[in-house]
This record gives structure tokens, C-alpha cells and sequence, in this order.
């Protein structure tokens, strides 16, 4: 570049203060020595601290222990349940969130970023515009704004929850309404269900997970229904309004009409780019506003980068922690490091959670011959009280090379137990390799070890 160092305010700006923009920012200036500055307009974070994974996590928790006070009286304990009180969870749960907050902040201060706490948008490929009026110029542009719920264009403005909304809320619902089939939707049916709400679940399609395996989808599925969910598939909205007492008629496609204290739109997420300038500086936007990047994260104009749920690549933040990183080490490390996207473990925290990394049956029946291995049984914990709840474990291998192409679970637990599932999917381990491990007796995922003939 033939600008030298003193044109620019900052080596490096980067528009956004979650997981992945902090890593960016923070490898750069403390390993790498580069003058780092970022712009975070709600709270340092991101979604995945401040109003996704980490919150969302500890109401699955919360949304648990009704179950297990159930259970503990089955076993013989003497308890008695009282009712859940929102109040006391949104305290912690607000001061959790307050420390994890400054905790970002913090890290970030230390490793000698400058955080400016307002807005801020791209004006050229070298200058970024605040929201306070100031303009400062810098040799590199990370975006890193992660995305944000989407809501049908009909329904806007009615006031409905997005997943930015619940953990906002002065208390629970009585009854809900969430719309959509993807993992947010679940795992939200889940939570408001355990924690005494009666909820009603809508997905337009066949059935909720699209994209995850097909057993898989059936396991979940019929969790919830059995946990109380009312799950409505191939039904849609035709119709939402809000009432004068701030509740909502909803009517669908089955003929129904119906009231609701709450309506969540759990219908997607898209990259939060609207707004934010990059089509006027030249950047290549794609499906949903996601900003084109090549291996490197590196968009179509050279100074500008981006990494995380801006680009619509993996909806992870782990996955955007290790690009960010990623993108330190080459541009400030001078190290050609790229992001290996295949055979990223995920997880759905229902209860009971679901865990997969590698291809589904239906990915691998495209372009492989293959065996599946499956077991299907009611967990000992949970079978000793008599309840119905199966869990499910499933391997997809390749039958020539006997190779596990993936692995799919849905189980107490199942987030911990594919973590160290996909290490093995990840280095390429066969069948022959899970056959010739000793399994640990009696636990659930012993049958990873056990299934010795293929189901089909």
C-alpha cells in the first residue's frame, strides 16, 4: 500500500464488540503490536454474551431444574415445588450479564484496543464515520456485527419478541406463541415450556430443524411434544394482531384463531448490514446483505474484512472466535491461516439436548455409499421413573473406507458428549477405531462403541 502508516489514525478498525471482532482486535494489538480501535453500539459482548448463547443457556438451565425436582420425588426424595419466579432468575441473570460485559471490555482495554461505545459506520475503504460526528481513517476494516433477528415483513411493528426481547422481560408469559423450526425456536419452546408458560410452536415445514439430520429431527420433536409443547408443523400465520390489552390474536392456516399474552418470531437471523455503508464504499454484499469474504475473510475490496454471522458462513461463535484469530495471524501475523469450516460441531439445548458434527444420513447417501449404525433406548436415569423420553445415537460411515462421516445425539448432555465425538470425526477415525475402544459401563454413550451392525 502505498500510503504510509502516519495517513492513518488505526492499523486496524473493527465495527462490532462480540466474539469474534474482540479475538480480531485483541490478538492484533497485544500479539502483533497493531494500533487497534472498535466501535460497539449496545453492549461489548455481542449476541452470543449479551442476548444469545450465554443467557439462553442459563434459562435452559433455569427451565431444567422443574424436571428435576419432578425426577428427585420419583427416586424417593420428600420435595416440594413451588412456583418458578422470574424475578429472582432475571436478577442474577442481569448481573451475570453485567459482569461478563465488563469483562469484554476489559480484556480488550488491557490488550491496548481503544473502544468507542456508540455506532459506527463505513464511509470509504480506508474511514470509518461515528456516530458522534468524528470520522477516523484506518489501513485495515474488520465488520464484525454478527446478525439479528429476522421478522416476516407483515408482522413488523406489532410489538412481538424477537430473541433480543426475552431476556428483557419483567416476567414469564402465561401462554406463547414462537414461530419458527430452527434451533432458536426449539430450544425456546423448551425453555418458556419448563419454566411453566403453555407454549404453542408454528413452523412452516415439514418438520422443525431443517438442515440437521432426519432422526434426529423426529427425537427432538417428539421430546418437546411429550414435554407439553404443542407443535404445530406445516402451519403457518395468516394473520397477527395486537389487542388493546397488549396480547395477540393469531390466526393461521388450519382455520384457527387464537389469543396470546406473547408471540416470539424465532424465524431466522440475517446479517446485520443494513445501514451500515458498505455497498456505498464497493463492498460485495450477497444472499440476506452477508458480506462476501474469500478464505482469508477478505472482501472484494482489499482493506476491508469480515468474520462471523456478517458473512453467513456458520452461525457459530466459536466459529467466529477462530476466524477472527484467523484474521489476525495473516493480516498482522503475516502468517496464511485459513479457517477449516467442515465438520464444525453444534449443538441444540432442548431438553434433552442434540449434538451433531459431520454429514447427516441424507448428505451422505449424495456422494457416499454408506452404513448407518443406530440405537434408539430410554435413558437408565430417566427409564428407572418411567418416562418415555428415548435417546438416540447414530453414526453415518463410509462404507468402503469404513471412515465416520458423521455422528448425530440426542441425549442429557449430548452438547459435552459430541464435543469429543467430532475430535474423532475431525481426525478421520473409522468405524474399526470406535469398535476397538473399551466402552464405560453403564453410561448412554457407551452404544457410540456398541453398535456393531449396521441398522440400515
Amino acid at each position: 500500500m502505498s500510503e504510509s502508516s502516519s495517513a492513518f489514525d488505526y492499523d486496524l478498525f473493527v465495527i462490532g464488540g462480540g466474539s469474534g471482532g474482540v479475538r480480531a482486535a485483541r490478538i492484533a494489538s497485544s500479539e502483533y503490536g497493531a494500533k487497534v480501535a472498535m466501535a460497539e453500539e449496545y453492549r461489548m459482548g455481542g449476541t452470543c454474551v449479551i442476548r444469545g448463547c450465554v443467557p439462553k443457556k442459563l434459562m435452559v438451565f433455569a427451565a431444567g431444574h422443574g424436571a428435576t425436582i419432578d425426577e428427585g420425588a420419583e427416586y424417593g426424595w420428600t420435595v416440594t415445588k413451588g412456583a418458578f419466579d422470574w424475578s429472582v432468575f432475571r436478577h442474577r441473570l442481569d448481573a451475570e450479564l453485567n459482569r461478563l460485559e465488563s469483562i469484554y471490555t476489559r480484556n480488550a482495554e488491557t490488550a491496548g484496543v481503544t473502544i468507542y461505545h456508540q455506532r459506527a459506520t463505513v464511509a470509504g475503504p480506508h474511514e470509518v464515520r461515528l456516530a458522534d460526528g468524528r470520522q477516523v481513517r484506518a489501513r485495515h476494516i474488520l465488520i464484525a456485527v454478527g446478525g439479528t433477528p429476522f421478522v416476516p415483513e407483515p408482522y413488523r411493528g406489532l410489538g412481538a419478541w424477537t430473541s433480543n426481547d426475552v431476556f428483557l422481560s419483567d416476567s414469564l408469559p402465561e401462554t406463547i406463541l414462537i414461530l419458527g423450526g430452527g434451533f432458536i425456536a426449539c430450544e425456546m419452546a423448551g425453555i418458556f415450556q419448563g419454566l411453566g408458560s403453555s407454549v404453542t410452536q408454528m413452523y412452516r415445514g415439514r418438520q422443525i430443524l431443517r438442515g440437521f439430520d432426519d432422526d434426529l429431527q423426529e427425537h427432538v420433536a417428539a421430546a418437546l411434544v411429550q414435554q407439553g409443547v404443542a407443535l404445530e408443523v406445516n402451519t403457518d400465520l395468516t394473520s397477527l394482531e395486537k389487542l388493546a390489552d397488549g396480547r395477540f390474536r393469531a390466526c393461521d392456516t388450519q382455520g384457527r384463531e387464537r389469543v396470546f399474552d406473547k408471540v416470539l418470531f424465532a424465524t431466522g437471523r440475517v446479517p446485520n448490514t443494513a445501514g451500515l455503508g458498505l455497498e456505498e464504499a464497493g463492498v460485495a454484499l450477497g444472499r440476506g446483505g452477508a458480506v462476501m469474504v474469500d478464505d482469508f475473510s477478505q472482501s472484494n475490496v482489499p482493506s476491508i474484512f469480515a468474520v462471523g454471522d456478517v458473512t453467513d458462513r456458520i452461525q457459530l461463535t466459536p466459529v467466529a472466535i477462530r476466524e477472527g484469530h484467523a484474521f489476525a495471524d495473516n493480516v498482522f501475523g503475516g502468517k496464511p491461516v485459513t479457517v477449516d469450516h467442515t465438520n464444525v460441531p453444534s449443538a441444540v439445548f432442548t431438553r434433552p439436548e442434540a449434538g451433531t458434527v459431520g454429514l447427516t444420513e441424507e448428505q451422505a447417501r449424495e456422494s457416499h455409499d454408506i452404513e448407518i449404525y443406530q440405537a434408539s433406548f430410554r435413558p437408565m436415569q430417566t427409564a428407572f421413573i418411567g418416562a418415555e423420553t428415548k435417546a438416540l445415537f447414530k453414526l453415518v460411515v463410509d462404507k468402503p473406507s469404513r471412515r465416520v462421516l458423521g455422528c448425530h445425539i440426542v441425549a442429557p448432555g449430548a452438547g459435552e458428549l459430541i464435543q469429543i465425538a467430532a475430535v474423532a470425526v475431525k481426525m478421520g477415525a473409522t468405524k474399526d477405531d470406535f469398535d476397538a475402544t473399551i466402552a464405560v459401563h453403564p453410561t448412554m454413550s457407551e452404544e457410540l462403541v456398541l453398535m456393531r451392525k449396521p441398522s440400515r
